[in-house]
């Protein structure tokens, strides 16, 4: 039994949570999610009822056996960050360190809208990432702060750009995460 996949979860006021088959989709104030999910789990959004009970969404497996019940708390936690995030957008924050590391955000050059991080991060040539839509990204400084409603997109464009120059143990030059410890070693001794 899955602690997570059997509780009910709550739908806030202001949150709108609709299911088309197997999509789920979330409103609410800072945008709309939408997810497919498989057929391996019931999914259930009940109504309020007249005596004021709150909405609520439950999930139940159809089969019991072990993948069915692996998908249960994670579809549970699925939905749960779908609906924290159309409340308030997750953020997540970046710190540059190295003597001529650089980054700035630029509209691409193609039109659109659409916009890119430039980063100067030592090589022979300037790193450029287009930025995916649903994310706002801002470089002040070399602190790179990246937002979005969608949990696991923020999580994966930031590992995306923390992987571009991950930083060294010795003067722990590159990219890390805002309160990441970074172990550092002790380097050649000279004799």
């Amino acid at each position: 039994m899955s602690r997570i996949g059997k509780q009910e979860i709550l739908i806030p006021a202001g949150v709108k949570v609709t299911q088309n088959g197997n999509t789920v989709t979330v409103l609410g104030p800072k945008g709309t999610l939408s997810r497919v999910f498989r057929d391996d789990i019931t999914i259930i959004v009940t109504d309020p009822a007249k005596d004021g009970a709150s909405k609520n969404v439950k999930l139940d497996i159809k089969r019991n056996d072990k993948f069915s019940q692996s998908l249960w708390g994670t579809y549970a936690s699925h939905i749960k960050n779908m609906i924290k995030g159309v409340q308030e957008p997750y953020q997540k924050k970046l710190i540059l360190e190295g003597v001529g590391f650089k980054s700035e955000v630029k509209p691409a050059p193609s039109g659109g809208g659409g916009k890119e991080l430039h980063f100067a991060l030592g090589f022979s040539h300037p790193v450029v990432v287009a930025i995916p839509e649903g994310i706002i990204a801002t470089a002040e400084k070399n602190n790179i702060t990246i937002t979005g409603i969608d949990k696991e997109l923020v999580g994966n464009f930031t590992a995306a750009i923390r992987a571009l120059k991950k930083p060294e143990p010795y003067k722990g030059k590159g990219m890390r995460y805002e309160n990441e410890v970074i172990r550092r070693k002790q380097g050649k001794k000279t004799v």
